[in-house]
């Protein structure tokens, strides 16, 4: 599976800054499927990565309605990819862990 970012523009030229977005190309689907890390599960399909990113503000907008109607805490923006951080950077937990971070076996 490629990953690639986007930036988070609609159509509109509205630009998404307040949850980090992740946009890629899914082999395995046959289309672009995005996702927002610091909401649970909230993900959206497109064939093309506008209409994936569109899908996925409907989505979110969805999450966090039912998030608010079921009394639960709405996470803040936290995530940011590893790419963006910087070696003091006190979010670098919140990002996930990448190859090189994992011990080496000794194989």
């Amino acid at each position: 599976m490629k990953r690639r970012k986007l930036l988070g523009r609609l159509a509109s030229g509205a630009v998404k800054s307040d949850y980090h977005i992740n946009i890629f190309y899914s082999e395995e689907d046959g289309g672009y499927v995005a996702d927002i890390p610091d909401l649970d599960a909230c993900s959206a399909f497109g064939r093309t990565p506008e209409e994936a990113l569109a899908q996925l503000e409907t989505a979110k907008e969805a999450w966090l309605a039912a998030a608010r109607q079921a009394g639960k805490p709405i996470p803040p923006p936290r995530y940011r990819p590893l790419i963006y951080q910087t070696a003091n950077d006190k979010d670098a937990a919140m990002a996930p862990p990448i190859a090189r971070d994992k011990p080496h076996s000794g194989n």
